[in-house]
């Protein structure tokens, strides 16, 4: 086999496998395709995280992100917002780490079959279609990140499965779109920050898109493992990547704060409280 021969059949065969990896790719994303990394973190990770966290408000972390070139970045839409407040002990506020799910309008009947009960198709429904994989991810120090059907009249979350998140571990809850049992939860104190108040079953309505994947909450990206913080200013979401720099500086906002109003508290006769020691 000469020269010529040789570099043609090797012309041939580059030619051949790049036509079959062409192939192979179509064939891949023709099912579907993430271009966006999950990326895991420990517990100890995470609660170191936490730890520097501590007491920071939106604010602070807000100026924090202006202060490592990312400003704008992570503030949610305020039409999010927190569904009660408490002014004496702040319990509606959180920081924790984001884990993720995504619900989407559901192309299947919205009722049962003739012949069939309400109550096995309701729950054939939740169980198949729109159940909460994303409980089996909970752990100490989580908030759940929930992006949702905001169009439609839908009460994903309610006073029994928020309770039953925050059993496992959850520290608030942030949704763009709706929840029900609104009052239950003011009373059962498991902070929730929502878009509007919801009504409808789940059934017939959405289904569980995925589970820690990103998600889109009120205009910004939030990816699993980010850092979220509440506050009756409303919600911020903080990279992961740039988390430690992010809370270094909010902290010394936050101190230079303290300090400044301590001293106004004592001029103007205020009692100390929790928000300035």
């Amino acid at each position: 086999m000469n020269k010529l021969t040789r570099f043609v059949l090797c012309i041939l065969v580059c030619f051949s496998s790049h036509l079959i990896s062409q192939e192979k790719t179509q064939k891949e994303l023709q099912k579907g395709s993430n271009f966006i990394e999950t990326k895991v973190y420990t517990d100890e990770d995470n609660a170191s995280i936490l730890k520097i966290y501590e007491e920071l408000r939106v604010a602070d972390v807000s100026d924090g992100m202006d202060m490592v070139g990312l400003p704008g970045t992570g503030l949610v839409d305020p039409a999010i917002h927190a569904d009660w407040i408490d002014v004496k002990d702040l319990t509606h506020q959180f920081r924790g780490i984001a884990v993720t799910a995504r619900y989407v309008p559901t192309q299947r009947p919205d009722r049962p079959k003739a012949g069939q009960k309400f109550q096995e198709w309701e729950g054939h429904f939740y169980n198949t279609y729109s159940h909460e994989a994303f409980t089996k991810l909970i752990k100490p120090g989580t908030v759940i990140v929930l992006d949702d059907v905001e169009d439609k009249d839908i009460g994903s979350i309610g006073s029994y499965n928020i309770l039953y998140w925050k059993s496992l571990g959850a520290v608030g809850v942030v949704t763009d779109a709706t929840a029900r049992d609104t009052d239950e939860i003011a009373i059962q104190k498991v902070p929730l920050y929502l878009r509007k108040k919801g009504r409808g079953i789940r059934p017939g309505r959405n289904e569980l898109e995925s589970v820690n994947r990103p998600v889109t909450i009120g205009g910004v990206l939030v990816c699993p493992g980010d850092v979220v913080v509440a506050d009756k200013d409303g919600v911020v979401v903080v990279p992961r990547a740039v988390a430690k720099q992010v809370a270094k500086y909010a902290r010394e906002i936050l101190d230079k704060d303290k300090d400044g109003r301590r001293q106004l508290y004592e001029k103007v006769g205020l009692p100390v409280d929790k928000t300035v020691k």
